[in-house]
């Protein structure tokens, strides 16, 4: 299984303070920057689409905020405070970085969001039990708690994590490629959860390749390639030359009646 988030201490919410906020946020691999100078802010409740070519640094930023990973430069806030010390930033991984075959059932994974609000050596209680239950209830999994997660079709892995992030209370969720590979009544059963996740005032971040889905179904869009091009409104983010920046040849472009329309993105493999 991949690992979930690691924390020291438990830190408080600053008043006022903005859900998540990134402030030249630089992190290299192997003596080469991952990402540069990365500076937003996020909103309770926003949903956000971070879109860039492989090797943008996706993953990447998503690790950094989780406090996966350290910054070479600048700083990440989570409610005022340093990522380390939160319980209330949920990450899920894409699923090829799981070891699907690791003896667990669903019921368990969901299980591990409580890890940091019970304490390592403390036992689940009944109540627990009842919030790991009323979280499979709300992503439709409650027959599959005692499934082995190796037997779960791609959409029912993707709403296990969702569960787990439910279970952990999480008020912000890092979601890396979750549609990568689901067909269109899968894609709409995640969908009709994040929309529950933002009426509970839950901010998430989904990295996904697919631009006319970012622009059709997000708040605000992202693109990202190492550096940050642009956040705000699909209409204001993905325009020719910006894309042309972040995707080079890769992209295939046509103006339309009714604006521009990506017809591909030829750019496939991992991310950073």
């Amino acid at each position: 299984m991949a690992r979930g988030i690691h924390f020291t201490r438990l830190e408080t919410h600053e008043a006022g303070a903005p859900i998540l906020s990134v402030t030249e946020l630089t992190v290299h691999y192997d003596g080469r920057p991952a990402l540069e100078e990365v500076t937003f802010t996020l909103s309770g409740g926003e949903r956000v689409a971070v879109v860039g070519p492989n090797g943008a640094g996706k993953s990447t930023l998503f690790k950094a905020i989780a406090g996966v990973l350290s910054p070479s430069a600048g700083a990440v806030k989570v409610a005022g405070h340093g990522p380390g010390g939160h319980i209330c930033i949920a990450y899920v991984p894409q699923r090829s970085q799981v070891d699907w075959s690791f003896p667990v059932t669903v019921a368990d994974v969901v299980m591990m969001g409580r890890v940091g609000r019970l304490g390592l050596f403390r036992r689940p209680q009944r109540q627990d039990w009842e919030r790991i239950r009323q979280c499979l209830t709300v992503v439709g999994l409650t027959g599959l708690a005692g499934r082995q997660i190796a037997e779960l079709s791609g959409g029912q892995q993707q709403r296990m994590f969702i569960a787990r992030a439910l279970a952990q209370e999480a008020q912000l969720v890092l979601m890396d490629e979750p549609l990568t590979g689901l067909d269109l009544p899968n894609q709409g059963d995640i969908f009709a959860i994040l929309d529950d996740l933002r009426r509970r005032q839950v901010t998430v971040m989904v990295a996904t390749h697919d631009l006319n889905l970012a622009a059709e179904r997000f708040d605000r869009v992202m693109l990202l390639n190492r550096r940050l091009l642009g956040i705000g409104q699909p209409g204001e983010v993905f325009t020719p030359e910006r894309l042309r920046l972040a995707y080079g040849g890769h992209l295939r472009l046509v103006e339309t009646g009714d604006g521009l329309a990506v017809l591909s993105d030829t750019c496939c493999g991992g991310d950073l």
